[in-house]
């Protein structure tokens, strides 16, 4: 089931908030967070009914697993303790690997070694990488200490909370556990319910408009024909355009979790802050798939001994924390260069920062000039690896890096040969069959300008806060002004299920994670 489809829209999402806060009207608190719990496995299971059994197997270990942690710290049995845990992580990585790498890895022995072994085929669980880190993050802060208490009912609805439960954010249990714990979050309040519309209408809009309005100038590019040369303009079109698309497919998918986790009074961890505006790679990742940079910083690279052993070895940890991040993203050669190029960009960094202050320079201060030139170096640097990110092999990668190079000419729309200043060019003319023309052009024009001058989700929605608390707050107009903003926002939802209709409901592309 996604966001944006109809079922979801009309009936999931009407349904669950009714009977949640009915619930909890009745002060049926714990009733109210058990169907929660509840049709979040519905939600989960309306894909695949039989991976139903791998979420509920998935909890059910590491809930107990989590139990006997706590019940061995408290006997000072630390190291009983941490062969639970190590038990438990196997199984958690176990089945991710499984899932998610088998065929993988079956196919890189068969390349390597010339062999003919076959698997049968594996469909990759949605879901299953943020579920599985989620409770990974667990398990390692119980044996830390971390956790004093857990039951059954608070930790299925944190593992399996339908907001997060496909996409990310990736969640920790000290911001969601007291959350579910307090009885505010059970009282419906019209503020954070019309918050909570705002945000998913942005998210909505960013996703059946935006991402999936540049999207058909994508696969003409990454999925041309390998007899194809793609020219300049082609290759760099098509990777803007991927750029983008993806920009606001997750941005819009965050913006909507973060919407309809607010209608039920419960705030999702911060996921994505305008990453393109950033100047630095460093910035970049403290800025896109928030929650998954925590989670590999804290879980990973400080595990792996972060900075505490010299420059050489923090290198190596960072290096190494990217690769193992690129190949969570999926399971293939292209995201292992892809998290090895953003790895060695860190490097880079690094090493630059380290320069400057070597001479005498302030890291703190910089120009107007130089903070643009160095957005500008991120966002190609950030491009560039996209192409690696969204190929589906390497010679597809190779070929539209070709393109961006140059290796097969310039030319320019054989259709623009009629226009006023198309003679003055000393550029020639061809037909470009993976080029969109200025329908394209103009499309990733504006959408370029959205990113880098207009305000993010979390400053308009902030704005608007204190105007809709206190709007929501005065006695005389809360009634009246509720039932307006509300039907406006409805309005809203159905013009933008309808535009999705027309494009065909498209899932996200995080899904694939």
């Amino acid at each position: 089931m996604l966001f944006n489809s109809y079922e979801f829209l009309f009936f999931f999402l009407p349904v669950t908030l009714g009977v949640f806060f009915a619930l909890s009207g009745y002060r049926c608190l714990r009733t109210a967070a058990a169907w929660l719990a509840l049709v979040s496995i519905f939600f989960y299971g309306y894909w695949s009914p039989r991976y139903v059994l791998l979420l509920l197997a998935s909890i059910a270990v590491n809930f107990a697993a989590g139990h006997l942690i706590l019940r061995c710290r408290g006997a000072s049995r630390m190291r009983a303790a941490k062969r639970v845990l190590v038990l438990a992580l196997a199984a958690n990585l176990g089945a991710l690997g499984y899932f998610k790498y088998a065929n993988f890895f079956v196919e890189s022995l068969n390349a390597a070694a010339g062999s003919q072994w076959h698997l049968a085929p594996i469909v990759l669980p949605i879901g299953i990488s943020f579920f599985t880190f989620t409770q990974i993050a667990f398990l390692v802060d119980t044996y830390q200490g971390k956790v004093r208490e857990s039951r059954i009912v608070p930790y299925i609805l944190f593992v399996a909370y339908f907001p997060h439960l496909i996409a990310g954010p990736v969640l920790h249990h000290a911001e969601m556990m007291p959350q579910f714990a307090r009885a505010e979050t059970y009282r419906f309040r019209l503020d954070n319910f019309l918050l909570g519309m705002g945000f998913f209408l942005i998210g909505l809009f960013k996703k059946v408009v935006l991402a999936d309005g540049i999207q058909p100038f994508v696969s003409p590019v990454f999925e041309s024909d390998p007899a194809y040369a793609l020219t300049l303009i082609e290759a760099w079109g098509g990777v803007l355009a991927y750029t983008l698309q993806l920009y606001f497919d997750f941005s819009g998918y965050s913006d909507m979790a973060i919407g309809l986790s607010k209608m039920f009074n419960v705030d999702l961890p911060l996921n994505f802050n305008s990453p393109y505006k950033a100047t630095s790679i460093v910035e970049f990742w403290r800025r896109w798939h928030m929650t998954l940079s925590r989670f590999l910083r804290d879980y990973l690279y400080i595990a792996l001994g972060g900075n505490r052993h010299g420059t050489l070895r923090r290198y190596a940890n960072l290096m190494l924390t990217m690769l193992l991040g690129g190949l969570w993203h999926g399971a293939g050669w292209t995201f292992f260069v892809w998290g090895g190029l953003h790895g060695a960009y860190l490097v880079v960094n690094h090493l630059w920062q380290a320069l400057r202050a070597r001479l005498g320079h302030d890291l703190a201060r910089s120009t107007p000039a130089g903070r643009l030139c160095a957005a500008a170096l991120t966002f190609l640097c950030v491009a560039l690896a996209w192409v690696f990110f969204r190929a589906t092999s390497f010679d597809a990668a190779l070929r539209v890096l070709d393109g961006m190079a140059g290796v097969n000419g310039v030319a320019l729309p054989v259709e623009w040969q009629a226009l006023p200043w198309a003679a003055a060019l000393a550029v020639p003319f061809a037909p470009l069959e993976a080029f969109g023309g200025l329908r394209q052009l103009g499309w990733i024009a504006v959408l370029l300008l959205v990113v880098w001058t207009c305000p993010n989700s979390q400053t308009l929605m902030g704005r608007l806060d204190g105007l809709v608390r206190a709007r929501v707050a005065a006695p005389a107009r809360r009634e009246r002004w509720g039932w307006l903003s509300l039907g406006g926002m409805t309005a809203c939802v159905f013009l933008l299920a309808a535009i999705s209709a027309s494009h065909g409901i498209s899932e996200f592309i995080y899904f694939n994670f």
